[in-house]
């Protein structure tokens, strides 16, 4: 595969609206008020409980601002040009993630509708999204280039599942016509799933090579 013959233009763009997009979600649920949206799926037993709250608040917002920051991180000629930027804000999203996102998110996965299925699923998620960072994070400390790039991309490819999974929702739902139930549980594992074969067909086809390359 010819990546300097791919335009990733498409994708950051779509990147790009999705996160001014959630941020227009976002906004409304910090008005702490129980009736806004996904809160309204959620019983009034949960909604009391503190952990819940607490993580629910979090994660929104550290989930919100690591994709932001994440998409920066793989142009190229923002890497080249603005290198302690880059490193600063590749801080700012691994300890985002390892300390707020995932845990949150975690939390949030024992409350999770669509019973054991759905509380597996994303708990998976989050604990494959806090290693895939954990270790993108060790492998720059011992200025392993490559695999630091090839891990990042498996943990950013984790952190656009909420991406993924609203788009994923809204095929299912206006084109294939399926049950809430089903569209819920099937996007809650491929939401991230396949985001990360996604990944790794990219690995395997030198796209860190190529990032690696474009930076230097």
């Amino acid at each position: 595969m010819r990546f300097s013959r791919f335009s990733p233009t498409l994708f950051f763009l779509s990147v790009a609206a999705f996160t001014i997009l959630m941020l227009t979600k976002v906004i409304p649920y910090l008005s702490f008020e129980p009736e806004i949206d996904f809160l309204t799926t959620k019983t009034d037993r949960v909604l009391a409980k503190k952990d819940f709250q607490v993580g629910f608040y979090v994660h929104i917002l550290s989930s919100w601002w690591v994709m932001g920051i994440g998409l920066f991180q793989f142009i190229p000629s923002f890497v080249k040009k603005y290198r302690r930027l880059h490193q600063t804000l590749g801080k700012v999203y691994v300890f985002s993630i390892l300390f707020l996102a995932a845990p949150s998110g975690f939390v949030l996965a024992l409350y999770a509708n669509g019973g054991l299925p759905a509380k597996v699923g994303f708990s998976l998620q989050c604990l494959v999204w806090w290693l895939t960072t954990l270790v993108a994070w060790y492998e720059i400390r011992k200025n392993q280039w490559q695999r630091h790039v090839e891990w990042m991309m498996r943990s950013y490819a984790v952190t656009l599942a909420a991406m993924s999974l609203r788009v994923g929702s809204y095929v299912m739902v206006y084109f294939l016509s399926t049950k809430p139930i089903e569209t819920y549980l099937t996007v809650t594992w491929a939401s991230w799933v396949v985001n990360l074969i996604i990944a790794e067909v990219l690995i395997y086809n030198n796209l860190g090579t190529y990032l690696i390359h474009k930076i230097r």
